[in-house]
């Protein structure tokens, strides 16, 4: 059995550096989008993801490495489709992206024409392209004019990492307001889409509207809008239709919960010295690595996390009932293990405590109900 962890180098002194040795002397680092960190805002109790994402570890590998493969993302097939829709509600400058703009959320302003500005944002890098939209958002500002800005970068600061994120569109209106727009390549049947594909869509421009928000603050007469517009296809073709989505409640859960997490340079500093999720280590090594790092995994990891699998195994392998849901976990209060929750089922919990009392209350009430039904279950008392 080996050794954790393995010698190495001093430690680095700067956090760049102490982030390069977690993933490895020669893994980039893996760019946060704003889908993982939706992702992320919605279980920031779970310190591993903070880290993983802060550090920009390619989680996918590390979990192939780790034995559990998760599979993410789309089909090749529903790519090419949904670049294809873009590319279509984007072309003739965007005139029908602007149009549909203008008339979910144009009201008061001049439609717009084919003088509408479709500015440039090419640079080098992630921060030139985050200066270029910002220089580019400040124009538009000035010059009240309709401006539609094709994939933007943005720049949001989180638990201390700088997050480089880039909506499908921008739209400046005259009024000096922002509106985010999604384009998405799921169908709006009858004016309505899949509700739960909607709300993805609905917390992912949330996280958009923060980073803008952060522009905004340094311009004079810019305002975020909190109505992002939704892009899809009109029932069974490929025409364009759009939806405006109302995003307050995502923005406000979002910017709270991006707030409560770590930041990872308090995460880096706890970590034992050497150690790495570099994928050229072994599994023993990486597994001991991953383990270093709490946790906070729930069922709902597993339509949002490439380390979900590694995590339920670990969770179920120690029984603890965050396995069970954060529902099950909250219900139980102290009771952190299913085996403590079946022995205070049992009337062997901890003397005083009311969850315990009220599952050994609950089992003796079930063992009641099985036996008058005739099932001859006796009474775990």
């Amino acid at each position: 059995m080996s050794s954790y962890p393995p010698s190495s180098p001093a430690q680095p002194t700067t956090l760049r550096q102490r982030l390069a040795g977690l993933r490895g002397p020669a893994v980039p680092p893996r760019p946060l989008d704003a889908r993982a960190l939706a992702a992320l805002a919605a279980n920031p109790g779970c310190g591993r993801r903070a880290l993983l994402d802060g550090a920009g570890v390619d989680k996918t590998a590390l979990a192939s490495a780790l034995g559990s493969p998760a599979a993410f993302g789309q089909s090749q097939f529903a790519i090419v489709r949904g670049n294809s829709f873009e590319a279509k509600v984007k072309g003739d400058g965007g005139a029908e992206l602007l149009r549909l703009v203008y008339e979910r959320l144009g009201a008061g302003a001049e439609p717009p024409g084919p003088d509408a500005r479709v500015p440039d944002l090419a640079a080098a890098g992630p921060e030139g392209r985050a200066a270029r939209t910002a220089l580019a958002l400040r124009e538009a500002t000035a010059a009240r004019a309709w401006t539609l800005l094709d994939h933007p970068m943005l720049a949001l600061e989180v638990a201390g990492s700088p997050a480089y994120l880039e909506p499908d569109a921008v739209v400046v209106h005259p009024d000096g307001r922002w509106t985010v727009v999604e384009i998405k390549s799921f169908p709006m049947i009858d004016g309505s889409a899949d509700a739960a594909k909607v709300g993805a869509a609905a917390r992912q421009a949330a996280v958009y509207v923060l980073a803008l928000e952060k522009t905004a603050e340094k311009l004079t007469g810019a305002e975020v809008g909190h109505t992002v517009l939704l892009v899809c296809p009109k029932d069974f073709s490929n025409l364009p239709t759009a939806s405006a989505v109302d995003i307050r409640r995502e923005r406000s859960v979002t910017r709270r919960q991006l707030d409560r997490l770590t930041r990872v340079e308090e995460l880096a500093a706890a970590l034992p010295e050497g150690l790495t999720f570099d994928p050229a280590r072994t599994g023993e090594e990486l597994a001991e690595a991953v383990a270093a790092v709490d946790a906070a995994y729930a069922p709902e990891c597993l339509a949002a996390c490439e380390l979900a699998f590694h995590c339920r195994d670990r969770a179920r392998a120690a029984g603890e009932v965050t396995a069970l849901g954060r529902s099950v976990r909250g219900e139980l209060g102290t009771l952190t293990t299913v085996e403590s929750a079946l022995a205070a089922a049992s009337g062997a919990g901890p003397e005083g405590d009311p969850t315990a009392e009220a599952l050994h209350h609950a089992a003796r009430l079930r063992a009641e109900a099985l036996r008058s039904a005739g099932e001859g279950v006796a009474c775990p008392c």
